[in-house]
């Protein structure tokens, strides 16, 4: 399960926090061993889903395997999928570069390599290269 820093509602509390005072209030109106009512478990079902297995059984006082079984037998409703997914582009790894070689009737050569973003001004490089009559 991928964990996931815990949602804080206005008040201040987490899901986990307000179930398990839903679950206090609970047991303080009933005895001990008296069954919890399904709308508790659903819940508790839908956060352990959310937070995990072992955190939600820890923070309210439930049983771990009673919880894993409820959890896995489907009780719990998946949220639809997104329906705007953000594509970032891909990170470009590689520098672009460019090599341009001029040669005159005479055989000199001129090289340009660069790299990166800025494109020298190639028309100006090459008139002043044809100029030159060495």
């Amino acid at each position: 399960m991928i964990s996931q820093k815990p949602v804080a509602f206005s008040n201040g509390k987490t899901p986990i926090d307000q179930l398990q005072k839903r679950f206090e209030l609970w047991r303080q109106g009933h005895k001990p061993r008296t069954r919890i009512p399904d709308r508790l478990w659903d819940s508790a079902v839908h956060v352990a889903a959310q937070y995990g297995i072992h955190r939600t059984a820890r923070a309210l006082h439930l049983d771990y395997n009673d919880l894993k079984k409820r959890l896995h037998n489907g009780n719990v409703t998946k949220e639809p999928p997104p329906s705007f997914i953000e594509l970032q582009p891909p990170i470009q790894e590689s520098i672009p570069e460019c090599m341009v070689e001029l040669e005159n009737r005479n055989g000199a050569k001129m090289r340009i390599h660069f790299k990166g973003g800025g494109m020298p001004d190639l028309g100006a490089l090459g008139s002043m290269f044809w100029r030159n009559k060495r």
